[in-house]
């Protein structure tokens, strides 16, 4: 059977390291993953997915991601039961990460914590828009003028083309 996911969201809060009886590392955090649709309100809608780490992973999540960075998880839907304070069983299901890897540059984090982001309150640090329309501008690309090394084809000279 298959089952491998992989997510990209961003940290919801610091991940927690505990240690099992065994002391073994294990890690629990969530990231907060946005849908591509926006809801009936008009709304984007954010899905909040539970991850957990074991062994060196989870000691390299610990050491590295804290609360907002953009994380990429490799790893297995799981689900398991459990009983809560008050005796109820409840059912959990996360992700048991083989991989965790950053999503972003250090530059680009640290941009976001200047100030070139904000936070929009579905736990998503998003960058603000540094133009002033609703699109998002298309580059220009100058060719620089004289000193190529290429020649404009003209439409009739196929003697060259290998195919």
């Amino acid at each position: 059977m298959l089952n491998k996911a992989i997510l990209m969201g961003r940290l919801t809060r610091d991940p927690e390291l505990r240690h099992t009886q065994s002391n073994m590392p294990v890690c629990s955090f969530t990231l907060a993953i946005d849908r591509d649709r926006k809801g009936p309100n008009g709304e984007r809608q954010t899905d909040f997915i539970d991850c957990v780490a074991w062994n060196r992973t989870a000691e390299f999540v610990q050491q590295w991601f804290t609360k907002g960075m953009l994380a990429i998880v490799v790893g297995r839907i799981q689900s398991r039961n459990w009983e809560d304070k008050s005796g109820n069983k409840r059912v959990s299901v996360e992700i048991n990460c083989d991989e965790v890897s950053f999503g972003e540059t250090k530059k680009s984090r640290e941009n976001y914590q200047s100030g070139g982001g904000s936070f929009d309150g579905g736990s998503q640090l998003r960058p603000e828009p540094s133009y002033g329309g609703s699109q998002v501008p298309a580059p220009s690309f100058d060719l620089p003028s004289g000193g190529s090394d290429f020649a404009e084809l003209a439409d009739d000279d196929e003697s060259d083309v290998p195919f």
